[in-house]
């Protein structure tokens, strides 16, 4: 038999987020593209300023509609030609509205870059936006509002947006619109809001893969600088105001044997030098299965399956904004218990906090969320995708191109006190707005009696 012997590890490498290259197209298109040896299947993602508060009065939900209507046909193909001809090239492409603007995102192996990227220019330049199109993505979406407000998840999120935000805010509306409002839209209110939105100025495209053998100038050329369109300033941003004060609002739903549970508020955002150590404090909170909310609602007591706290960026305004507005992140915490569990587990978790801001975290749960954070980041970023999704991250939320490699830095220099200021400043326990979806019946007395805030039901 003959003798192998055991592997040994390799020298360890030194790793950093992949940083682009930033240049422009004729058009006015701003480029960032990034080279990834090894990466055949090559990743795109453009960037349209589009913003979902610059939908026009009555018609949320017309940025989404618009922007599942770019694959829809062209002034060249069907939409079934269209499809045909995408499936051909092994693409994939997608398109969604969000409050910073609507992304486009392709992936396609790099030998069928050229044929791909053209069919994406062809979309963004003269999309069909036909009446039979439009009207059947409208009839896709109204089949799709009932069951969002059926999912526990879905239906606490829509309340707290609601909660927060005052009615004049789109961010205090669902994202893709009411039945309402998409009952109102048709190919006009589409191709209007393309007309004003969509154009090469104000987009921005990111290509990341093995460019090796790739002229990715003439590429991009003949086919997104053949887009056109009028020049246009910068939108201005309306400031983010929220009402945050402590409060319970019940989603009644009779009969319900779990209760979902939302409870946050608005803080910082990726602008704001705390993020660092605001992302590191809320990873101990409840990043992982090993964090203090896991620990206490699931292992201890066996109240959940998992509790999670995040933060998640809604908007950024850009650096110097002369609204003087600026950006905001969702802070919250997330999970489902049974029924009656409800009091017990919002009791633990506001004395998981209580005791957060009492003691303080401690240097191994630091420890631990460095490790996980910055020591699985090249697992994290091994795709195209991956860094092609971070990087049109930051374009919309108006980061420097380095942004994210700086922050893997900041985040293994921030320290437990600096983690666990920004943690209970993130999540004060009488600044807390909670959703709970479930049985009023049996959850409202005890949440009550907890005094954590004036209680409220709704109707689900």
């Amino acid at each position: 038999m003959e003798y192998h012997p055991r592997p040994t590890a390799g020298e360890a490498r030194p790793w950093a987020f992949p940083a682009p290259e930033r240049g422009a197209l004729p058009n006015g298109l701003t480029v960032l593209r990034c080279h990834r040896p090894g990466q055949q299947v090559v990743a795109v993602e453009i960037f349209l300023d589009a913003p979902l508060d610059a939908e026009p009065e009555g018609l949320d939900g017309v940025a989404t509609i618009m922007a599942r209507a770019l694959s829809e046909g062209t002034d060249k193909h069907s939409a079934e030609e269209f499809a045909a001809e995408l499936e051909r090239c092994g693409a994939t492409l997608d398109a969604h509205a969000d409050h910073p603007g609507i992304r486009v995102s392709l992936e396609v192996p790099v030998s069928r870059l050229a044929k791909a990227l053209g069919l994406v220019a062809e979309a963004l330049r003269a999309p069909a936006l036909a009446g039979s199109e439009v009207e059947r993505l409208v009839g896709n979406r109204l089949d799709e509002i009932p069951h969002e407000q059926a999912n526990p998840a879905r239906r606490a999120a829509k309340q707290l947006s609601k909660e927060l935000f005052p009615a004049t805010v789109r961010m205090s509306r669902p994202r893709q619109g009411t039945e309402e409002t998409v009952r109102r839209i048709d190919a006009e209110a589409v191709r209007a809001f393309y007309d004003a939105h969509v154009r090469p100025s104000t987009a921005t495209a990111v290509v990341v893969g093995d460019l090796t053998d790739v002229d990715l100038d003439s590429l991009l050329a003949d086919t997104l600088g053949d887009w056109s369109g009028t020049t246009a300033h910068a939108r201005p941003v309306p400031p983010i105001t929220a009402d945050d004060t402590g409060r319970v609002v019940i989603v009644d739903r009779p009969g319900a044997v779990q209760t979902q549970l939302l409870i946050g508020r608005i803080g910082a955002d990726r602008h704001d030098s705390v993020w660092p150590a605001q992302v590191l404090g809320t990873y101990c909170l409840g990043g992982t299965l090993t964090s203090r909310l896991d620990r206490v609602l699931r292992e201890e007591k066996g109240y959940t399956y998992g509790v999670r706290a995040f933060g998640q960026v809604l908007r950024s305004a850009a650096p110097g904004s002369s609204t003087g507005a600026t950006g905001a992140a969702m802070l919250a915490i997330s999970g489902s218990v049974d029924t009656e569990s409800t009091g017990p587990a919002l009791a633990d978790l506001w004395t998981v906090l209580r005791t957060l801001a009492a003691e303080g975290l401690t240097d191994a749960e630091r420890e631990t969320a460095v490790q996980n954070l910055v020591g699985v980041a090249p697992l994290k970023y091994e795709t195209a995708a991956s860094v092609a999704g971070t990087l049109a991250d930051q374009v919309e939320q108006h980061l420097p191109d380095d942004y994210q490699a700086r922050l893997y830095a900041r985040l293994a220099e921030t320290g437990t006190v600096e983690a666990t200021a920004a943690v209970v400043n993130a999540f004060p326990v009488d600044r807390l707005v909670t959703v709970l979806v479930g049985d009023a019946a049996q959850i409202a007395e005890p949440v009550r009696a907890l005094g954590i805030g004036e209680v409220s039901v709704v109707s689900g």
